[in-house]
């Protein structure tokens, strides 16, 4: 992929408000819905929109908990009540993911946000919507077609951070290490942009001994591999392990406790989710990614409603990137934040994505005190 990135500085949004596709499951509609866009006398549209938000699956714990309310709440925000979500999740399912593209132009939605299951096999949904007028903001994943916006976060600096982190928690052992790599899914572009940046911090400082695709991103995949990779190298031989997601490290930290080793070697993660923060505290996983979705989530609300009312994105977005299909996509890129057993406090804590209560149930009481988390 040919992208060209230059940073962004991003506002803050917040959280909530639920709506269902109708036709892509079972469904409700907001009690705001108003039935799609309405034309003042003048011709411009008005805050009644109807935006099609498409997510890729509901695996990862961020997607249903975290973008999809902060979406709808922002897009409340900007519209006054009056703009309508209609949302469908593919499930990990690219072909469900081309039928609800399909269905969303059938039920003439404004605009659309979608985050790609696949994001070459969403080109020709894409081109379909743009032939019918509908624009499309890429969310979270760069997709492939002639998209109209993109908003994600700095995804080769996740690998970055990630890959020197374990580099970090490597200490004086680096020289002589070897580590398992646990990519994420060949259909995601973003796992190939985190795993560039990783190796641009690994390569040449560690031996990388196995190193795996991980399909679907599914933790029960990454608990395969890794007992592969545990077998193929020995258990005594692993000093560290490179995991693009908490997800898979979750699966991957299972196959090391069955392996029998005493002591954990240190694995990486990102998106800090709660299990993945609670490994954190119990010294089991050694750092996640902290990527903050309301900047992303309030970024593909302001661009959808831009691009539905017609208006130009200058004053959001200040980036681009290049797809296949358009160069010079506006792009909002939002940073990420190592996060550590250090920073726990002021990173998910502080910005109110979890609670001292809910990481510290009884099973990491003694752990939280430790840290301090109280």
């Amino acid at each position: 992929m040919n992208t060209r990135m230059r940073r962004a500085a991003v506002a803050v949004a917040a959280t909530a408000m639920a709506v269902s596709l109708a036709a892509c499951g079972s469904a409700k509609e907001s009690g705001n819905a108003t039935g799609g866009a309405k034309e003042s006398e003048g011709g411009k549209k008005t805050d009644a929109l109807k935006i099609g938000l498409l997510l890729p699956e509901n695996q990862t714990a961020r997607y249903e908990k975290f973008d999809k309310p902060l979406i709808e709440k922002k897009i409340s925000e900007l519209t006054g009540g009056k703009g309508e979500v209609v949302y469908a999740n593919a499930k990990q399912d690219a072909t469900v993911q081309t039928q609800q593209i399909d269905t969303m132009i059938t039920n003439k939605v404004d605009v659309l946000i979608l985050d790609a299951v696949d994001a070459k096999a969403v080109a020709n949904g894409v081109k379909k919507a743009k032939d019918q007028g509908i624009p499309v903001v890429a969310f979270d994943r760069l997709a492939e077609g002639p998209i109209d916006a993109y908003t994600s976060f700095d995804n080769e600096e996740v690998g970055h951070v990630q890959g020197k982190a374990l580099i970090e928690a490597l200490g004086d052992k680096a020289e002589d290490a070897q580590i398992v790599m646990m990519n994420g899914a060949i259909t995601d572009p973003n796992a190939k942009l985190f795993k560039k940046g990783a190796l641009a911090e690994l390569e040449g400082k560690v031996k990388i001994g196995k190193s795996y695709d991980t399909k679907e991103w599914k933790p029960e995949n990454a608990n395969a591999n890794m007992e592969g990779a545990l077998s193929a190298l020995g258990k005594e031989k692993i000093d560290g392990v490179y995991s693009a997601n908490d997800g898979m490290a979750g699966g991957i930290i299972t196959a090391l406790k069955g392996a029998g080793l005493s002591k954990l070697p240190p694995v990486t993660g990102q998106d800090a989710e709660l299990a993945g923060v609670q490994r954190i505290v119990a010294g089991e996983q050694f750092m996640s990614v902290y990527k903050p979705y309301a900047p992303e989530a309030a970024a593909a609300a302001e661009m959808a409603v831009a691009l539905a009312k017609g208006e130009k994105l200058d004053s959001i977005a200040k980036d681009t990137v290049d797809n296949a299909s358009v160069k010079g996509v506006p792009t909002v890129l939002v940073p990420v934040v190592s996060l550590t057993k250090d920073n726990i406090k002021d990173t998910v804590i502080k910005d109110g994505v979890y609670t001292v209560a809910e990481i510290c149930t009884p099973k990491y009481k003694a752990a939280c005190d430790e840290l301090g988390l109280k």
